[in-house]
């Protein structure tokens, strides 16, 4: 993909702070970072999204997520990380090739709020549970 920016970081012709690569997947520092030691994990196969990922595709690069959570953790040593995936546009998604956020917390003003807004008045148990059937029946149970 021409114009797909981590599409041109992984071919190379375009900079970034690699911090770790196999012939599947790159992670890179982000340029805008949020807190310290924010990494991007990324397929090297062009994904718009999760739905695009093949099963083993996402095999591999949530095997690396452990990986890299841990080496940020005990180079940064902070309190907890949160791990942000973005699937389209109304879910935040503002580059176009799966990406997956490793974001180090160290306090309440370290500059990340993910705004968690929980609609219970909405999805009451009884909701919750025919939901749950809803899905269920798209796995076959």
């Amino acid at each position: 993909m021409t114009s797909c920016i981590f599409c041109k970081i992984v071919e190379g012709t375009l900079p970034s702070e690699k911090i770790y690569e196999d012939e599947h997947v790159i992670a890179i520092m982000d340029v805008m970072p949020v807190t310290e030691g924010h990494v991007l994990l990324i397929p090297k196969n062009h994904c718009e999204n999760i739905y695009e990922m093949t099963e083993e595709e996402a095999s591999h690069l949530f095997s690396v997520a452990p990986k890299i959570a841990n080496v940020l953790k005990e180079e940064f040593t902070p309190a907890g990380m949160n791990l942000l995936q973005n699937n389209g546009a109304p879910a935040g998604q503002a580059v176009f090739h799966f990406h997956m956020h490793f974001i180090p917390r160290y306090d309440q003003t370290d500059g990340y709020d993910s705004n968690w807004n929980p609609k219970v008045e909405e999805f009451p148990q009884e909701r919750i549970q025919e939901i749950a059937e809803q899905i269920r029946r798209r796995f076959g149970n």
